[in-house]
């Protein structure tokens, strides 16, 4: 009976202190992919040079995003940017070549234009405004 109380416990201790086997995506990464966050698509995100229109006009588009997703894929580095209604995404990977989408991305306009047709039309408002006062 002690040997087998001793054969027990013998087999109950050299499971201690074992580590599990870690994959390549890390101790607590359940997959791939890892999330680095949800941010609000900013106003640059509706101007870049996305995907060809689509024939489906249901088919949503760049300015129909109102979210950013983006994830690292682990296994290679490549950090991918996702629109969460038309699925274009913008990849980057400092270590591959070219990829579909690289950034950095073409606009069509640039934040300082946006910038200036917004002080533009503020001014126009503030004179037309100002005019409208003196008027008797």
């Amino acid at each position: 009976m002690s040997r087998c109380c001793l054969a027990i416990t013998a087999c109950l201790l050299s499971a201690c202190n074992q580590e599990p086997a870690a994959s390549s995506a890390g101790p607590r990464s359940a997959g791939r992919y890892a999330g680095i966050g949800t941010f609000d698509a900013g106003r640059l995100w509706h101007q870049m040079k996305g995907p060809p229109n689509s024939r489906d006009s249901a088919a949503a588009k760049l300015a129909d995003d109102e979210h950013v997703i983006v994830v690292l894929d682990s296994h290679t580095g490549e950090i991918r940017q996702c629109g969460d209604h038309s699925g274009f995404c913008v990849t980057m990977n400092p270590w591959q070549g070219a990829t579909p989408e690289p950034a950095p991305v073409k606009l069509i306009r640039h934040a300082a234009d946006l910038d200036a047709e917004a002080e533009a039309a503020a001014s126009h408002d503030t004179t037309d405004n100002q005019t409208a006062t003196r008027r008797p």
